[in-house]
């Protein structure tokens, strides 16, 4: 039932001393920086979803916080505008030099949006590296297998001597791979 303004101004009016001016100051630095300025007198129903997301994420720039934390941001968009969104957080992140922690079962975001990521399976911590470290040298099977597109292909196969042997083919070891 509020104006775009009005959802920005809301946090700020009910936990701060900030006056109104500060309030309105903010406000419009921040959606100046969102490109939403436009899109001040407009209610949530009249917003696309990204402009949606635009202002959730200006609600919380508003507030001046010590970090983000972003839980599936861009889940509910379709592939263009998660594309779009992605680069816009990371500018957005950059101009403002806020720490984010960032939740995705997306592995294209992780791998493009993070300086460093930490992989889950099940609640427990499998590996934490930049996404290069975790492409490069995963932990485990579970690391090598979620991150890249396509994921990676498994074989069983023995080592015998200094080749590797499966069913249809030997492969020959490198001294630094044995």
């Amino acid at each position: 039932h509020m104006t775009v303004r009005e959802n920005m101004s809301f946090g700020l009016e009910e936990s701060t001393d900030l006056d109104e001016d500060a309030i309105s100051d903010r406000v419009e630095e921040s959606t100046a920086m969102m490109g939403i300025a436009d899109l001040l007198y407009r209610k949530p129903s009249e917003l696309s979803g990204g402009q949606q997301q635009r202002v959730a994420l200006g609600r919380a720039i508003v507030r001046d916080p010590e970090a983000f934390l972003m839980d599936e941001p861009l889940s509910k968009l379709d592939a263009k505008l998660r594309a779009t969104m992605r680069t816009e957080l990371q500018r957005i992140q950059e101009d403002l030099g806020v720490t984010t922690i960032y939740v995705t079962h997306d592995q294209t975001e992780a791998m493009t949006m993070g300086d460093r990521i930490a992989i889950l399976n099940d609640g427990v911590l499998q590996q934490v590296g930049t996404p290069l470290e975790c492409y490069h040298t995963p932990n485990n099977r579970f690391v090598a297998g979620f991150i890249g597109d396509p994921s990676m292909n498994f074989f069983e196969m023995a080592v015998d001597g200094e080749t590797l042997v499966i069913d249809r083919f030997e492969y020959p070891l490198k001294p630094a791979q044995q």
